[in-house]
């Protein structure tokens, strides 16, 4: 039983240390957007240890020597990540599907943007209306007492 839990857990971390690149030149957009989200993630995290470190600890090469550790080292499991077989197929279809879209071209994408605000705003004028006559009406009727108030 130990080695069952051995060998599922050995390809994960031989993945995880091993230095090529999977299928590498299938998915590059989309791992390369996807690796650049996970690193600006990890830089945030990294700044952010770096000022909470900063307040607790007066060593500030302890300071930045932990912050650049999480830095690299989450930079080096983000490669690993986009690079591990399963997730790498995954991001590889998603790439192949985002190239069967058919995206509009300018024209329609200002027409229809336009198209769409205009039925915001013209449904935002309705809603008021339609509160400003509920309002009189409940007022008469003596549910509200008149005032303005908001609630």
């Amino acid at each position: 039983m130990v080695k069952e839990g051995n060998t599922a857990l050995n390809p994960f971390w031989r993945e995880l240390f091993s230095i090529g690149v999977y299928k590498r030149s299938q998915g590059r957009i989309a791992r390369q957007v996807t690796f650049a989200a996970i690193v600006v993630m990890v830089a945030l995290g990294a700044w952010s240890l770096k000022g909470f470190l900063t307040q607790s600890v007066s060593n500030l090469t302890t300071v930045y020597s932990a912050s650049t550790a999480v830095l690299v080292l989450g930079m080096w499991f983000g490669f690993r990540l986009v690079n591990m077989p399963k997730f790498a197929d995954f991001l590889i279809a998603v790439e192949a599907e985002m190239n069967k879209v058919s995206w509009p071209t300018r024209t329609e994408l200002v027409r229809s943007s336009i198209v769409v605000i205009f039925t915001i705003f013209g449904l935002m004028f309705v809603l008021y209306f339609f509160d400003i006559v509920w309002r009189l009406l409940l007022s008469a009727v003596g549910v509200f007492g008149g005032g303005g108030g908001g609630g």
